[in-house]
């Protein structure tokens, strides 16, 4: 793609005046000299997304972001479907082709690539999910993926839990239990790794966190927060009180952007621009 040619960006959801991709995108669109660049919010009530889809491709928008509440929904909008989307069962990236649409999850390139610059991997590891929200099947689908020993999602809601359980059971050892159940404590004693993907801890409810005894956890197993909103959330600075090693969503964030600009424009963004200018937003909100 030529740097003169008008490319029009955005990210679908509602609400969307709270997300930072404009910002992140655009500074590296910049970076990468793309002066024609445009990435914009573009919210889309419930009811309406349909209408939305069409309008990506009348006015040749090259790719869009899905948020909350259409990851799931867009699906049946699309023309192609990403083999990663489809196991996940939800969108978050839409690129067009000259009027086809195909819809990708980056979340889970996100997820994976974060746990590698962790230097955790989650091959044959017995892992504790927090969550059995949206969020939480590209976590699943990931640790499947990557072939780990047993999975555990603990949630307020174990019918929820248990059904999300069964969504994936095809594809490796998942079970959903309620999170004060004395099974899950077991499950937590043998965990080498456990995953918030539940909103508890983030940003303006920063003394919020889901209800587990962290000191459960085996020494050395990996705290992970996929919250980014504050960096380090009341879970990740209790796990490192107590000497667990710990990770936080700003790497997930950052490397599933990664994935959706190359998808986009077919070339790796500049990171450090990336990354520096999600920071900033960070610090001024």
């Amino acid at each position: 793609m030529s740097s003169l040619e008008i490319k029009n960006f955005g990210i679908l959801g509602y609400p969307v005046v709270h997300s930072m991709s404009p910002q992140v995108y655009a500074a590296a669109f910049k970076a990468a000299g793309l002066k024609n660049y445009t990435y914009i919010p573009i919210p889309i009530q419930p009811g309406k997304l349909m209408l939305a889809v069409e309008g990506i491709k009348g006015l040749n928008f090259r790719g869009v972001n899905v948020t909350i509440p259409h990851k799931t929904t867009i699906l049946k909008y699309l023309d192609a479907i990403d083999s990663d989307a489809l196991g996940i069962g939800a969108v978050n990236t839409v690129v067009n082709d000259g009027g086809m649409l195909t819809g990708y999850n980056t979340d889970v390139a996100g997820f994976l690539a974060a746990l590698k610059e962790a230097n955790f991997l989650p091959e044959d590891c017995n892992a504790v999910i927090l969550g059995a929200g949206g969020a939480a099947r590209a976590v699943l689908w990931g640790l499947c993926k990557r072939r780990a020993e047993f999975i555990t999602i603990g949630a307020r809601n174990p019918q929820k839990a248990d059904a999300l359980a069964k969504d994936f059971m095809q594809y490796g050892s998942v079970e959903g239990l309620d999170w004060n159940s004395e099974q899950f404590k077991d499950a937590m004693r043998t965990a080498d790794i456990l995953i918030n993907t539940t909103p508890l801890g983030m940003f303006p409810n920063v003394d919020d966190m889901p209800p587990v005894d962290l000191k459960l956890l085996p020494e050395g197993a990996l705290v992970y927060d996929i919250v980014y909103n504050p960096a380090e959330t009341k879970l990740l600075r209790t796990a490192k009180e107590l000497g667990y090693p710990t990770l936080d969503g700003m790497s997930m964030l950052l490397l599933q952007g990664k994935e959706s600009y190359r998808l986009y424009t077919g070339k790796i963004p500049d990171m450090k621009v990336m990354t520096k200018t999600l920071e900033k937003l960070l610090r001024g909100k």
